[in-house]
């Protein structure tokens, strides 16, 4: 209490309270309040409660996706509306950055539930823990938009964020916007495996492979810029929960199947389908099952141990 006392009472030079000056910090904490009161993402319960599963053992998984979907947003979405609004090398320099800077402090997060499918398909994650980044995740996507929105726009006048987003007229338009959404996806993953898993850059290894994928990411983004891209399922769904509610007030799942259809079947397809491939070439299970045909990948030999011989000097017998 005397903590948030000292935080929004001010003394003039004479020892009296700033009255104005704490008029304004509580308006604008009565402000964040309200925003945060009239804006209670769905599936809120779930998404908590997913923490704690299994008496809290996947606790820090959850907690790494949800402060890295919150990170990755902020570092990601800002470039081109917060920095670089005039200039589009800034923009795409601070996207770099961005992907760089919302990787390395939050924990290197997955932040992605194509990704995490993808992962629990090879292997490197189980469904428990596949169900629990997801809800972080989504979680984190959910609080992301709003908070955002109030402090950076609101309060301080910056540019409103965008996200991804589609309106199909016809079926010709949600294929296409599917297919756009399906192939950048799987070029996505080819990307994650091949910087994280194929390729080594010696001690530079992070700050290079986290470089490329920004660089990659960007790139997939101009060139599949039919729905958006998403490339990730709860970029899709968060922020259309939230621009519903910047235009009815009320908070809801997209009620619209092409929705779903486009930001979350053709990512998941296409994380299935390049995890199915990528166990091909480097024959990692699939689901726990080794594909009858691959690994079309050569492994490496061990290097033979050298041994040292001996040598003996012949003696001549007399």
């Amino acid at each position: 209490f005397r903590f948030f006392i000292g935080l929004v009472i001010f003394k003039d030079k004479r020892g009296r309270i700033g009255i104005e000056k704490m008029k304004v910090v509580i308006a604008s904490f009565a402000g964040l309040v309200r925003a945060v009161a009239s804006y209670l993402p769905p599936g809120i319960m779930l998404s908590l409660s997913a923490a704690f599963i299994s008496k809290g053992e996947y606790f820090s998984s959850w907690m790494d996706e949800f402060v890295g979907s919150l990170l990755m947003i902020a570092c990601t979405f800002s470039a081109g509306k917060w920095i670089g609004a005039d200039s589009l090398p800034v923009a795409w320099a601070s996207h770099a950055m961005g992907v760089i800077a919302a990787d390395y402090f939050g924990g290197g997060p997955q932040v992605n539930p194509a990704v995490s499918l993808s992962m629990w398909s090879l292997g490197k994650i189980s469904y428990t823990e596949f169900f629990v980044k997801v809800c972080g995740q989504m979680m984190g996507g959910m609080v992301a938009f709003p908070l955002f929105q109030y402090v950076a726009h609101t309060t301080l006048g910056l540019n409103e964020l965008g996200g991804p987003e589609f309106q199909a007229t016809d079926d010709d338009e949600a294929v296409g916007a599917f297919l756009s959404e399906f192939f950048a996806s799987v070029l996505l993953m080819f990307l994650i495996y091949a910087v994280n898993w194929e390729l080594n850059f010696g001690k530079n290894h992070y700050i290079i492979k986290q470089t490329l994928t920004a660089v990659g990411i960007r790139f997939l983004i101009e060139v599949f810029p039919t729905a958006g891209p998403a490339m990730n399922p709860m970029l899709g769904t968060a922020w259309a929960v939230f621009a519903a509610y910047k235009k009815t007030g009320s908070t809801h799942y997209p009620e619209d199947p092409m929705h779903y259809f486009i930001y979350w079947l053709a990512p998941f397809c296409a994380a299935l389908v390049a995890s199915f491939a990528y166990s091909i070439f480097d024959g990692t299970p699939f689901f726990g099952k080794k594909l009858p045909i691959g690994p079309i990948k050569q492994s490496t030999p061990p290097a033979p141990i050298e041994t040292a011989t001996k040598t003996k000097k012949a003696t001549k017998k007399e």
